[in-house]
């Protein structure tokens, strides 16, 4: 792995806010291991290994019951950990995918069976070189028969930019860490106003409000600078809202995050029994175990 990379906390504690029945983490990663699964030639990082035993045996200490499993751009578009992972999970997984426009339909087929619901579209420069918007209409127009839904992840300045693209999406589309705001910045303010524009006014995006580790200036425990904006999230639109671990925590370079700790972060952003229950259970399992 990278000379600088961080791993994930080898010991995690047990999260004292007890998860109600049924949770879903919904934004989670395998990587390799890499004597089974080689990483991409293309990476723009080499992780740690970090595969589907280690993530299962977290999501059963934390009290999760199932998993969303993101396809990490360390693997590219080789799909093979991932699919081994949902494969092995007793249909308590699902997986984003990162594919190519020239899959063919049986490769998708392949992937629907194993539990894939999703392709993931990235735009952050430091981890991929994104492509010309053509590229991503022809892999949507090639999972629409399936009933896919489209991931995007990008940094806060880039929405302007990408705003057409995204907005000419009619399929559900799931935007990663709440489109990364800048938490320096107040949570009413300008640029997080356009974020939450884009939720307004378009009934079929949903967002992970996920990473206060990532997104955090103020730093652990409590990632204080992240509360306002992601319970303003949770608040305004309860109803497409998740929420994942981001495990192993891939590119952090400050510190690494206690699991348990993430847990115990989620009653401060959803504050109600009823906000916990949309975003851990309800949400998830519509959108990746009851449709499609």
């Amino acid at each position: 792995m990278d000379a600088n990379w961080l791993s994930f906390h080898p010991n995690p504690s047990k999260p004292t806010f007890v998860l109600p029945p049924g949770s879903v983490d919904a934004h989670c990663h395998v990587f390799g291991p890499g004597g089974q699964f080689p990483f991409a030639p293309e990476r723009k990082y080499t992780p740690c290994d970090a595969g589907k035993d280690q993530l299962f045996a977290l999501r059963d200490l934390l009290g999760f019951e199932k998993n969303v499993i993101v396809q990490a751009t360390c693997h590219g578009s080789d799909n093979s950990a991932m699919l081994d992972a949902l494969r092995c999970a007793n249909n308590r997984a699902r997986g984003v995918a990162t594919i190519r426009p020239d899959i063919s339909r049986s490769e998708l087929d392949e992937m629907h069976e194993a539990g894939v619901r999703a392709v993931r579209f990235n735009y952050v420069r430091r981890l991929v070189d994104p492509e010309p918007d053509a590229y991503y209409h022809r892999i949507v127009e090639k999972i629409a028969p399936l009933g896919w839904h489209i991931v995007v992840y990008f940094e806060a300045a880039d929405l302007a930019e990408r705003w057409s693209f995204f907005t000419s999406l009619t399929s559900r589309v799931v935007v990663d860490h709440m489109g990364r705001p800048d938490v320096s910045k107040p949570a009413d303010g300008a640029d997080f106003e356009l974020f939450l524009r884009l939720m307004r006014e378009h009934e079929n995006f949903w967002t992970k409000v996920t990473c206060p580790e990532r997104l955090t200036i103020s730093g652990p425990p409590g990632y204080d600078d992240v509360v306002p904006f992601a319970r303003r999230v949770v608040e305004e639109f309860p109803d497409r809202v998740l929420w994942g671990t981001d495990w192993p925590h891939p590119n952090l370079k400050g510190h690494m995050p206690d699991d348990g700790k993430l847990v115990d972060f989620i009653p401060r952003i959803a504050r109600t029994e009823e906000q916990q229950q949309k975003l851990l259970v309800e949400n998830p399992t519509r959108l990746y175990w009851e449709e499609g």
